[in-house]
């Protein structure tokens, strides 16, 4: 019975790592600044973190073979070109305002984020103006986001913009700080829920825990050390680039997962939990960035960003312990050495995967 249980849950495990994606974080998060200028014209700015912008504009690009993109400023129009198409200004009747692309190019504030500034000038336009990001989030995909901030006026404030969402309404109020703080919860849950080599990471630190205080020490370490590190980041008081974090990120994966071969002292992994948990840190900061924290709201998103993150922490992790104590009930109160390695094994391939992915060896 035992080892039927066992290769069950190996079986499981495989198949979930073989469905995940290459990539260990969801994307699809892009942001607006609309600034009203005079006579009804408005400037946006869309961000993007400069990885999902070329993954969105490949995909467009596989379809052009004939563009060719290596000359000075030809790319910068391109991606201008594609953002215009797919981000519009419209009035009352949905006719679009007279667009333009005023500057396209990498976010001088963001060495890891692409800019396109567009100008919308809607003085012919009858009614009020809407915001139309719908083909962008179309593009970005079904677990898209849009992250919009009004500047300036007595509408000013911050939304979030989903696929399904209608055009916005400028005229109208914005989403209080309440409301906000529960869609960057939400966004920060689902950033680890999908954060692929977040939870290995936690799996295999936990793999050799017989008992629950263990599990709490470790968790707690991660929890305070990464805490840290994303408010540093959040706060822009010290960074990292995204690159070497995310290449980090692996290294930490491979680490943990290998010293399950050689160390079963659950008890005091929290101390490398705890240094670890520090560029795990700069990589959730990297996800709420991209998102582009509400000007005058940093606090308030980063709170309920982080909370997010630990919620969909917990929800993982310890629903884990349960199964791992059942089986070393079945195995006489001792834990499966199979079990421990092979999972291990697998994690370790996973971050191997990732860290030659990330430092360029293995295309995306």
């Amino acid at each position: 019975m035992t080892k039927v249980l066992n290769n069950i849950i190996l079986s499981i495990f495989i198949g979930l790592l073989f469905l995940l994606p290459a990539e260990a974080h969801t994307p699809d998060i892009s942001t607006a600044k609309i600034t009203p200028q005079d006579n009804r014209v408005y400037l946006v700015d869309v961000g993007f973190l400069a990885t999902d912008l070329e993954r969105m504009f490949q995909d467009t690009m596989n379809e052009r073979a004939d563009v060719d993109l290596s000359p000075p400023g030809v790319l910068e129009t391109e991606i201008g070109k594609f953002v215009a198409k797919r981000v519009a200004m419209r009035d009352e009747t949905g006719r679009a305002c007279i667009a333009s692309v005023e500057k396209s190019g990498e976010d001088p504030s963001n060495q890891d984020s692409a800019l396109v500034v567009m100008r919308f000038d809607c003085g012919s336009a009858n009614g009020k103006a809407h915001y139309d990001a719908t083909k962008l989030l179309a593009q970005q995909g079904a677990k898209g986001k849009h992250l919009v901030t009004v500047i300036g006026g007595d509408n000013a404030g911050e939304t979030m913009l989903y696929p399904t969402d209608p055009p916005l309404d400028l005229s109208k109020p914005l989403e209080t700080t309440g409301q906000l703080m529960w869609k960057f919860l939400h966004a920060g849950v689902e950033h680890i829920v999908t954060g692929y080599d977040h939870l290995c990471f936690l799996f295999a630190l936990v793999l050799w825990a017989t008992r629950l205080m263990p599990v709490v020490k470790i968790v707690t370490a991660f929890t305070i050390s990464h805490s840290i590190t994303l408010s540093l980041a959040a706060l822009k008081i010290f960074t990292l680039p995204s690159s070497l974090v995310e290449a980090l990120i692996a290294a930490s994966i491979i680490f943990v997962a290998v010293e399950n071969y050689f160390s079963r002292d659950v008890d005091n992994r929290w101390r490398n939990t705890f240094l670890f948990g520090f560029i795990h840190g700069f990589g959730f900061a990297s996800a709420l960035t991209e998102m582009g924290v509400p000007q005058g709201g940093v606090i308030p998103a980063l709170a309920a960003f982080n909370i997010g993150v630990e919620l969909g922490q917990v929800a993982i992790v310890l629903p884990l312990m349960p199964v791992l104590f059942a089986i070393d009930k079945m195995t006489g109160g001792k834990r499966s050495e199979k079990l421990v390695y092979v999972l291990s094994a697998l994690i370790a391939i996973a971050g191997v995967f990732w860290f030659l992915q990330r430092i360029g060896v293995v295309p995306e």
